[in-house]
């Protein structure tokens, strides 16, 4: 059975980059938003069909290779399958009772079972060591540490809302726009699913701000690589360069399509684009949190930033 690192969070919080700057170590395949597997890349129901190695899901090597060891000759009627048990069991609303489930030893939903088989397959076509899924949902991740066997860890991957919020009010190319209270309240929502992941399996639990990863990329990924269990050295130079070669993402940022080097660094354009009145809502509604992880109710200028070999914990305090 596989490691597995599964990253939850909510989204736009740069869990694309950090996938592909791990899926770089040796051992490691990044398989992005492993989720939407089922929905976009057999099914085509939604726009963001292509693999990050720019070929459609069902026509790579990898991903075909998968598909046809889980479904055989019937991968739409798999697909169909699939996706239903997730809508059944997998949404954030179901991290409690995941949790249950987990923390009991009982037998998981059916939806868990496609999930571990699922990873299964693809550490026979990949030969990995280690699959990092950038799904993002709580229960998934809830879930995934309650198998026998599995060695799952969860890194739960966090942004200041107000800048997960800008960047939700522009529609990309698979997903629409959406405004800074809706945005905001799935922010607070996530987390706090995550949260409990943290109290119910401590050991295998590590927050990470991106605002750390951004700042200190080294220090950053040399914790989560510890985190995971992996050794050597960070993929990525003292400068925050990296040289990023082709994934196999099944969803997830366009910029996961691009190749080559990459700097890792802050965008804080959302500090000078951000309308002041999305800004108020966001801060508003994310209030009880930001304490938490570290955001100041008076915004990024005043950001309280972690030493760079101390990460915050599922706590809010640094290890």
């Amino acid at each position: 059975m596989p490691r597995v690192l599964y990253v939850t969070g909510w989204c736009r919080s740069g869990t694309t980059l950090l996938g592909n700057l791990l899926g770089e170590v040796p051992g490691v395949v990044h398989v992005g938003e492993l989720r939407y597997l089922w929905t976009n890349g057999v099914l085509g129901r939604g726009t963001n069909t292509l693999c990050g190695c720019g070929r459609p899901v069902a026509s790579c090597p990898l991903w075909s290779g998968v598909i046809a060891r889980l479904a055989g000759d019937d991968p739409a009627g798999y697909a169909e399958r699939a996706v239903r048990r997730q809508a059944e069991a997998l949404r954030t609303r179901h991290t409690g009772r995941r949790l249950a489930e987990a923390r009991a030893l009982r037998p998981p939903h059916p939806a868990v079972g496609d999930l571990v088989r699922l990873y299964g397959a693809i550490a026979a076509e990949s030969g990995a060591g280690l699959i990092v899924d950038t799904g993002k949902f709580p229960a998934e991740a809830a879930a995934l540490c309650g198998v026998p066997g599995l060695d799952a860890r969860v890194l739960h991957a966090v942004r200041d809302p107000r800048a997960t919020a800008e960047s939700w009010r522009r529609a990309k190319e698979y997903i629409p726009a959406m405004g800074p209270a809706r945005s905001t309240g799935y922010w607070v929502g996530f987390n706090l699913a995550s949260e409990r992941i943290g109290r119910a399996f401590p050991d295998r639990f590590r927050r990470l701000r991106h605002e750390d990863l951004a700042a200190r990329p080294r220090a950053a990924l040399a914790a989560v690589m510890e985190h995971a269990g992996l050794a050597g050295e960070p993929p990525v130079g003292a400068d925050g360069t990296a040289d990023l070669g082709v994934n196999h993402t099944v969803t997830g940022n366009p910029d996961r399509l691009r190749h080559g080097p990459v700097r890792v660094r802050e965008d804080d354009a959302w500090t000078r684009t951000q309308p002041a009145s999305a800004r108020r809502t966001a801060t508003m509604i994310a209030a009880p949190l930001l304490a938490r992880y570290g955001y100041p109710l008076s915004g990024p200028r005043a950001r309280r930033e972690a030493a760079p070999d101390r990460l915050p914990r599922h706590d809010g305090r640094a290890v």
